[in-house]
């Protein structure tokens, strides 16, 4: 695991964190930024990006095992009306969880809003009247085919804080964040590492117009915890019975499947769940294995670029920890400092 903060140049800090039966491992090393030297921890916030996107899902798995929305519900069902008259039936909760809406990757006039801080902070003026009026003009293409879509799952998480009557952030926090005990996980940026692009020091990420899709920061210890809950859920909760759900492959991708946001991948017998998710200056990744008792977790404080084989790295290591399941002995949860910082970019 110690290789992985090699693949992200320019990060000065990273956190890796393993589980696989009854044992844990939390790796940390390096920074939290150029200008701002605290040591990494396993509390230590990196922003999530689109990792976001699978508490999203898991939020929809909740509500949907409370009955107080339906997986079919088509999303307009939870909109005020008028808010988008191009969105027909077909465009459901579920179809915007599996990235099969139709919607586009961006909403329209995003591109606009993003140009004049495209390499720091492209989606820092792009607000929900923004957003509201993107949807009002939106028209699909026809549901059913694979269109990864910030947009759509931002919508998602709109259509669910509507049918609760509460803001997604509250939302999110009520049923999700504080049910599984996650007290390092928030869209506050307070006590995060500072992101850094090609080396450079970046201003903390801001979605104000898509929290659902991209908004959350978070630790290697509360995201261990959080993938820990997916592993072997109680069927006695609908938080439980919601992670369960989550897993479920719903509809094909390409060469893989898709759960409620979640990507699945099988071989021999064996599965893996994994999402990434990436700002301009942190990236994530993130894969568990019922199956296997598994799961793994990789953030640095450096954003994706042509060159970074972070995310790579990190589903390859996830797939060795599955294929060599059953071979992990039980032992108490360990914190390791790795001896030298990530590489920076010269």
């Amino acid at each position: 695991m110690e290789h992985l903060p090699a693949a992200a140049p320019g990060a000065t800090g990273a956190a890796v964190a393993v589980r696989q039966g009854g044992r844990e491992l939390v790796l940390v090393g390096g920074t939290t930024g150029r200008h701002d030297p605290r040591p990494v921890t396993g509390r230590t916030r990196f922003e999530l990006g689109s990792l976001t996107k699978a508490f999203t899902g898991l939020l929809l798995a909740e509500m949907a095992d409370r009955a107080e929305v339906d997986l079919h519900d088509p999303v307009r069902h939870h909109l005020p009306p008028g808010a988008a008259p191009r969105l027909g039936r077909g465009v459901t909760l579920a179809s915007l969880a599996t990235h099969t809406s139709g919607l586009p990757r961006l909403p329209p006039g995003l591109w606009r809003a993003a140009l004049p801080h495209w390499r720091t902070n492209p989606y820092r003026d792009f607000g929900a009247g923004d957003f509201a009026a993107a949807l009002r003009r939106t028209r699909p293409e026809p549901p059913g085919r694979y269109r990864y879509s910030n947009f759509g799952v931002a919508l998602l998480g709109q259509a669910l804080a509507n049918a609760a009557d509460l803001p997604y952030e509250r939302l999110l926090a009520d049923r999700v964040l504080r049910p599984i005990g996650l007290p390092d996980t928030g869209f506050s940026a307070s006590g995060q590492v500072t992101g850094h692009l090609r080396g450079r020091p970046l201003p903390p990420w801001e979605v104000p117009g898509l929290p659902a899709a991209g908004g959350l920061r978070s630790s290697a210890s509360d995201l261990l915890r959080y993938l820990t809950a997916h592993l072997s859920p109680p069927s006695t909760s609908p938080l439980g019975r919601a992670c369960r759900e989550v897993a479920r492959p719903r509809a094909q991708a390409g060469d893989h499947e898709v759960g409620l946001v979640w990507n699945l991948r099988c071989r021999s017998g064996r599965e893996l769940l994994f999402h990434s998710g990436g700002t301009r200056g942190c990236t994530a990744f993130a894969a568990f294995s019922p199956s296997t008792a598994t799961a793994l977790l990789a953030l640095v404080n450096a954003g994706p670029t042509v060159g970074s084989r972070f995310v790579q790295r990190s589903y390859e290591a996830a797939w060795a920890l599955v294929e060599r399941a059953g071979t992990a002995r039980p032992a108490e949860a360990v914190t390791t400092v790795i001896p030298s910082s990530p590489p920076r970019t010269r």
